[in-house]
């Protein structure tokens, strides 16, 4: 089980740290997504490369009935994330990025409900509990969310921001975020 002071780390550092390339699309998109540092980027590319090397794996097995349970249950479980259409095939696992997975964190959500006046404002309102899901405060701004929970993001109950009136609280149009 291993010993809970020491946690093991959940990304990769790049081999070649200095590509400058991806640096600029690093710093892109962890401004873009309102990310508060690079390891964030980098725990969201480790879970990418997970994903990829699984579906590698369930590529790789050769019996067909066990093959088509796991490769239904893992493109099942994307379909949910918002990842993949409801048609798609394992090989599509291969070509999903950082910034789809990134179009789906908890953060990036209530900015484009329009809970948030930007992707940064949006983390404030997370990490001080304005925002409920199901009734219930979330702080996590890298949660993934499933596309059916997206419908119940409100603001918390003993949120000021409940008041149409507060003057921090973003106007009713949807903001895009820029591209």
């Amino acid at each position: 089980m291993g010993d809970p002071k020491k946690q093991k780390k959940k990304y990769k550092k790049p081999f070649q740290p200095w590509q400058k390339d991806r640096m600029a699309l690093e710093l892109e998109l962890i401004g873009k997504y309102g990310l508060r540092n690079k390891k964030e980027y980098l725990r969201h590319e480790a879970y990418l490369r997970k994903l990829r090397e699984r579906a590698r794996q369930i590529l790789a097995i050769l019996e067909t009935q066990k093959r088509e349970k796991v490769e239904k249950e893992l493109l099942s479980r994307l379909e949910r994330l918002g990842l993949l259409p409801k048609e798609a095939i394992l090989d599509e696992v291969l070509s999903l990025t950082a910034e789809g997975l990134l179009k789906r964190r908890l953060q990036t959500i209530v900015f484009r409900q329009g809970l948030a006046k930007s992707v940064h404002h949006a983390r404030q309102l997370l990490a001080h509990g304005h925002i409920a899901l199901r009734g219930q405060k979330i702080t996590s701004p890298s949660r993934l969310l499933f596309k059916e929970e997206e419908n119940e993001l409100t603001y918390a109950a003993a949120s000021p921001y409940t008041e149409e009136k507060h003057p921090e609280r973003p106007s009713t149009s949807v903001p895009e975020i820029n591209e």
